[in-house]
């Protein structure tokens, strides 16, 4: 039999992550469905400071429920990656939105081609499950992240995504809300890992399920979270960036010194011409920085990646 056939029948150690925050409502639909899609796996519910019954109902589905008291999903998918061994593991909501049954598929594709990541792309099934105004910050966002670090995935909010032990114990979380899809999705983009992405259904929430999700706010803080990463994982071409739009004001700044100077003999603006000298300053500066971090940030990936290196391949 092929290599990829062999891989395909090892048994796998699966894991369901689900974070959870007040979903007493969906979250035993959430258990049962993904006990019943995925006999062999292990379902952990991390409750983040619920006030309702949440963890009681989800223990009584039968999850492993956990707790993580730092509030934010950045902060309990940490916890998670942290805590939990596994050999796959399936990120999900707690809030019945996704396909329980796409999960096998996913894991499959996952085996099968070897891969770090499946995200489970988002196909509404009725008007109310994906709000205008956050799939209006899905396009923008992930276009923006895109035109930065190369365009590999369709829905980069999609919080239904399968992972290879690789790809969660090399990844240093350092997110401490919903940005951290973003924070994956770039984790992948960054070290060129492979990926795919899985058409799967997604479902308005069931009734008595509350959204946590704001659409301005989340929005802004995920749109702040890919100026950090494109500050920090490519440091040269922002500073570059800053440092040209600088000398540019500088420039515009000093012609007409220069025009005055060569036509009177005189440098009748002394503040403006100190302003267009510190801004071409700046402009150094920032560009130097740049040069300097991109090696900083160089190192940095290298050892994402030596951390990625030192776990066993899914199939081994």
């Amino acid at each position: 039999m092929s290599d990829q056939s062999t891989s395909l029948q090892k048994p796998k150690r699966v894991a369901v992550l689900v974070p959870c925050f007040n979903e007493e409502a969906a979250i035993a639909r959430v258990v049962g469905d993904f006990r019943k899609a995925l006999p062999a796996a292990a379902v952990y519910v991390y409750d983040n400071n619920s006030t309702d019954r949440t963890a009681a109902v989800a223990r009584d589905a039968g999850a492993v429920v956990r707790s993580e008291t730092r509030q934010g999903k950045g902060n309990v998918v940490r916890r998670m990656f942290a805590d939990i061994e596994a050999d796959v593991y399936v990120l999900v909501d707690g809030d019945a939105t996704y396909d329980a049954p796409s999960a096998p598929r996913m894991i499959e594709r996952l085996v099968a081609e070897r891969l770090d990541m499946v995200v489970g792309r988002r196909v509404e099934q009725s008007s109310g499950a994906y709000r205008l105004g956050h799939r209006f910050g899905n396009r923008l966002l992930t276009g923006f992240l895109a035109a930065v670090f190369g365009r590999a995935f369709a829905d980069i909010l999609s919080g239904y995504r399968v992972f290879s032990r690789r790809f969660v114990k090399s990844l240093p979380v350092l997110s401490d809300g919903f940005e951290i899809e973003t924070e994956l999705t770039v984790h992948a983009l960054e070290l060129a890992l492979p990926v795919a992405e899985i058409d799967t259904p997604y479902f308005a929430r069931p009734l008595g399920s509350i959204s946590k999700l704001n659409t301005w706010g989340d929005g802004l803080r995920i749109l702040s979270t890919i100026i950090k990463l494109y500050r920090t994982e490519l440091p040269l071409r922002f500073f570059t960036v800053i440092g040209i739009v600088l000398a540019l004001l500088s420039i515009g700044l000093a012609v007409p010194i220069f025009i005055t100077y060569f036509q009177e003999g005189t440098v009748p603006r002394f503040p403006t011409a100190i302003l267009s000298t510190g801004l071409m300053i700046l402009a150094v500066l920032s560009i130097s920085s740049g040069l300097v971090l991109d090696t900083v940030t160089r190192g940095r990936r290298e050892m994402k990646l030596l951390a990625y290196l030192a776990q066993p391949a899914i199939d081994d």
